[in-house]
């Protein structure tokens, strides 16, 4: 091995070949360094500094943000490294509320794993005495301030991988923080409830929001009958909390755990993926033969279709109308098990078992519900399973296999693949070649690791392009090449997270590719060895079919398993507020400044407004906030005040309309289309 393309580590030589960072060559060396914020799939940020070496004629570095030279004399374990590192620990725990025994991040925390390894077992410094309130408003997600070590990690996820960017740093030295826009709740700004931000958090600053004594009072209330669906991902991951990663019979020691944590019913979400695909490739044929719109992108990913309601409202009527495989089950099991069962329907509760965050957000969406009531009752992630489990004192490697409950425990290995990015697609595919008679076709684009691939199916109808995109801000790069006519797709499966939902946000925390890779082959490998491989094969479905839904895009299956959805293009909530609170009742003003309204003028008006209300000494009698939901659009630009409504607005009209109110002239209304002050 020649200097010219190595450097030494410690002593030893090592190979630089093609490294992009000194961080990788010495990970190259076997030595694992500390680090907090760096992501091999992200930018480097350089933040944390727990990665510092020695090198030689140059002193100390971050290792990740350093570009590895030959001839480099580096040194890893110096006494100065050692300390720096440790006392950099200590910070970290200082910087806020890093209470261990009680945080939700506890056994999985990166700041206690290091703090441990490191031999940290003091803090020299005090923890700041502000406690920030909780961001309670997400169905999905926790999020506490007083945790955040500033790594950025959740900011730079949202951004690079997802394209949405929802968190970023706000305010500056001590009082930095990460939070929301205008620090608005994660429900209230465009986040998509991927959670890919909890698990890229390294402490317990956002967490997956716990319903496990939810769960836990439905099934200690004698009225309620529980069932269970199981999605499949969850079988590729649950093993690794309890060091049983190659247990090939792990979906049967769930079932049994489930059984024993006292649910009622256990099923497998696999079936009503089965029965996505014949709804699913039913509406593709239907649009493509009777020139409906294409491309056709999948909704099975909750986080995806909120994402296109937030970005892409223009082509949601591309989405398929579809329910996911869960809302499916739910529906379905609600439909026919009260009957069944012999249970009123309200008495009947549906729980989910999921990969997902963004399944919390779905289950609760009101387009899932009938008359009220949601069609799954709640969602538990793999790890609040796992967490139940050993709450329980369960043991789950040494649990007997047991068998799902019928009918809703029967499918084919079709439905098992929705776990990994190409899965829908290579279903889609299957039940395809099977209507032609033909045996199921393994496409390797389809299984290929890239975010994003492309490839044409030849059909006896002519060839279909396909795409199979992970990860967001795919997703968004390649509807902008479809909005601009430079993508000719026809098919499009999405998924949010990193190769689909084995990486979703609430499975067991990992940051290793290899993981994910474990994690597919294991559903590869459920799918080889079952009988069935075709959706179409499934005989309870071809029952259901039979027997109560008709046929694939009937009426009556339009009703159960099909769905619309809807813009969310303006930010919810009541504004953005501009002017201070005193304590005394204002009088409100709004300024709609969405972009119609931006167009015609509203922030140059609200400039104005803001500037005239200064100079009048009138900044106690008004509350002026910036709003993007008055949905006006064709007569902006549009002001509310004292819920009276101008349309047009000009600033004088605004003046003259504010003086009124503060003299008392314009009493209060509830703001309607009818309150027109033009």
């Amino acid at each position: 091995m020649t200097n010219e393309k190595s450097l030494t580590i410690d002593g030893f030589r090592v190979g630089i070949d093609g490294a992009k960072n000194l961080l990788e060559v010495i990970r190259k060396a076997h030595i694992e360094l500390p680090t907090f914020c760096y992501h091999s799939e992200l930018s480097v940020y350089g933040a944390c500094r727990l990665c510092m070496v020695e090198v030689e004629g140059r002193g100390l570095v971050t290792a990740c943000t350093t570009t590895p030279e030959a001839g480099m004399k580096v040194k890893t374990q110096t006494s100065e490294v050692r300390e720096l590192r440790k006392m950099n620990i200590e910070l970290l725990l200082a910087s806020g509320n890093h209470d261990c025994p009680t945080c939700g991040k506890s056994g999985s925390c990166k700041l206690q794993s290091l703090a441990e390894r490191l031999g940290v077992d003091k803090v020299r410094f005090k923890a700041p005495v502000e406690q920030k309130p909780l961001d309670l408003t997400s169905p999905s997600l926790v999020r506490d301030p007083n945790k955040c070590v500033l790594c950025g990690d959740c900011v730079r996820f949202c951004s690079e991988i997802q394209g949405i960017g929802v968190l970023d740093f706000t305010h500056r030295g001590s009082q930095s923080t990460v939070a929301p826009a205008f620090n608005k709740g994660l429900a209230e700004v465009d986040c998509v409830a991927c959670g890919q931000c909890a698990a890229v958090c390294p402490v317990g600053a956002i967490l997956v929001k716990t319903e496990v004594e939810r769960a836990y009072a439905a099934i200690q209330d004698p009225k309620k009958t529980v069932i269970v669906q199981v999605a499949p991902a969850v079988r590729a991951a649950i093993g690794e909390t309890f060091n049983a990663v190659n247990d090939t019979f792990t979906m049967g020691r769930i079932v049994s755990a489930l059984r024993r944590l006292g649910f009622d019913k256990v099923y497998d979400t696999s079936f009503s993926a089965d029965l996505t695909i014949w709804e699913e490739a039913t509406e593709f044929v239907n649009r493509k033969q009777n020139g409906g719109k294409l491309p056709l992108f999948t909704s099975c990913c909750p986080a995806w279709v909120k994402m296109a309601e937030h970005d892409f409202p223009e082509i949601l009527d591309h989405l398929s109308t579809c329910r996911s495989p869960q809302q499916m089950f739910g529906s379905v099991a609600k439909d026919v098990l009260p009957k069944e069962l012999g249970i009123a329907r309200e008495d009947l509760v549906v729980v989910s078992i999921m990969p997902c965050t963004a399944k919390k957000f779905e289950a609760a969406r009101d387009e899932f519900k009938t008359q009220g009531s949601p069609d799954v009752d709640l969602v538990l992630t793999t790890q609040e399973l796992a967490r139940m489990i050993q709450d329980a004192g369960i043991q789950f490697p040494e649990l007997p296999v047991d068998s799902l409950d019928q009918p809703f425990g029967t499918k084919t290995g079709a439905g098992v693949i929705f776990a990994n990015s190409g899965g829908v697609t290579e279903a889609v595919i299957r039940y395809a070649a099977g209507r032609l008679g033909e045996d199921h076709p393994v496409i390797e684009e389809v299984r290929a690791e890239q975010n994003r691939r492309e490839f044409v199916l030849p059909t006896p109808d002519g060839e279909i392009r396909m795409a199979v995109v992970h990860g967001l801000a795919k997703a968004k790069e390649l509807v902008q090449e479809i909005k601009a006519g430079t993508s000719q797709v026809e098919f499009i499966e999405v998924m949010a997270c990193p190769g689909g939902c084995i990486g979703g946000a609430g499975q067991p925390v990992t940051h290793s590719a290899q993981t994910r890779r474990r994690r597919t082959q294991v559903i590869r490998d459920v799918d080889t060895t079952h009988d069935l491989h075709c959706s179409q094969q499934n005989h309870v479905i071809k029952e259901l079919y039979k027997e109560r839904l008709g046929a694939p895009n009937s009426p009556e299956a339009h009703r159960l398993l099909h769905t619309h959805y809807h813009s969310r293009k303006r930010i919810e909530g009541a504004g953005i507020a501009l002017s201070e609170f005193t304590g005394e009742v204002k009088i409100p003003v709004s300024v709609c400044i969405g972009t119609a309204c931006h167009l015609r003028g509203a922030q140059d008006l609200l400039k104005r407004i803001l500037k005239h209300v200064d100079d009048a000494d009138l900044v106690d009698r008004f509350d002026i906030k910036a709003t993007f939901c008055m949905e006006s659009c064709d007569r902006g630009p549009t002001v509310r005040v004292n819920g009276h409504v101008l349309r047009r607005a000009t600033f004088e009209m605004v003046r003259d309309t504010l003086a009124s109110a503060a003299a008392g002239a314009l009493p209060a209304v509830e703001a309607c289309d009818d309150c027109v002050h033009a």
